[in-house]
């Protein structure tokens, strides 16, 4: 009987474990519902603005006026790693991680080794791995996503552009989740600063996008305008593609979490069946035996 109540025990702990992640999985889905719609109509957006401002910006001679658009020899390096504040999503922080380490193993493996890299990590996840391991982390900024707004993210849009003009770094990578569905997240590395020139296609060259746009009142004037609003915007969407990934991330674990709790029940059922009935049958044998016993 002792074997009956070992698997009962955990039969309601399988149960338990169960009912939680069905929970987190409903409340991922309904976070997910609203920050797939924010960044589905953010993305179009960004996307033609920043393509906007690459066209351009390169047609700027003057460098003085186009600070954002410096190509520098890359000594000094900022890392901006986005991840989550928790866990329970899978190898959604993981990968991350991993990426970044990359880079500093591969890439900037030159600037790392003469402690020319830096980072600023998003997410308690990215902040806890990095800072145990002694990297080089300036600035932590954790509380983002308890308030994921345009606002909050444009206050750390204007110190990335500041700290590139006063060439603190020569160059600024933005290293994030980008969400594409549920199941599925793609691992971005992007170039923030500098801005990085319109790519030609031998449909489109370069040369000939200019003759697509009249400017008003000048070229010069609406790039700075638009300059900081378009990077101001690309930060902001990095943040929010990485939320909306992180809640179809934990969303597809738990719902994993809870499948595989499901399977964990039937196994068990069957061997609690099995035991009981080993039970019950020793028990009979033991009446009749007892019976027989009489008898004689």
């Amino acid at each position: 009987m002792a074997g009956l109540k070992e698997v009962r025990i955990r039969i309601a702990s399988v149960k338990s474990t169960q009912q939680i992640t069905n929970a987190m999985k409903m409340v991922a889905a309904s976070k997910l519902r609203k920050a797939q719609t924010a960044i589905i109509k953010l993305r179009p957006y960004a996307a033609k603005l920043r393509d906007i401002l690459q066209n351009l910006s390169a047609t700027i001679d003057n460098s003085d006026e186009n600070v954002f658009s410096q190509e520098r020899n890359p000594e000094k390096i900022l890392l901006v790693v986005i991840a989550s504040n928790r866990g329970l999503c899978g190898a959604f922080n993981s990968n991350i991680i991993k990426m970044a380490v990359s880079l500093t193993a591969t890439t900037y493996r030159q600037q790392f080794s003469q402690n020319n890299v830096s980072f600023i990590t998003i997410g308690r996840k990215a902040t806890e791995y990095f800072r145990k391991r002694k990297f080089n982390v300036i600035e932590s900024h954790d509380e983002l996503f308890d308030q994921l707004t345009f606002d909050n993210a444009s206050v750390h849009a204007e110190k990335l552009m500041k700290s590139f003009a006063w060439k603190e770094y020569d160059r600024i990578d933005l290293i994030y989740n980008q969400f594409k569905n549920a199941a599925v997240q793609r691992l971005i590395v992007e170039q923030y600063l500098p801005i990085a020139p319109a790519q030609a296609t031998a449909l489109v060259p370069v040369t000939r996008v200019e003759s697509d746009y009249i400017f008003e009142p000048d070229k010069e004037t609406i790039v700075q305008e638009l300059i900081p609003k378009t990077l101001r915007i690309q930060l902001f969407k990095a943040v929010l593609d990485s939320f909306a990934s992180e809640q179809g991330a934990r969303m597809t674990a738990m719902q994993k979490a809870t499948e595989n709790a499901k399977d964990i029940l039937r196994d068990l059922n069957i061997s609690y069946n099995k035991a009981r009935q080993n039970a019950i049958t020793n028990a009979i044998l033991e009446i009749v035996s007892g019976a027989e016993a009489l008898k004689g």
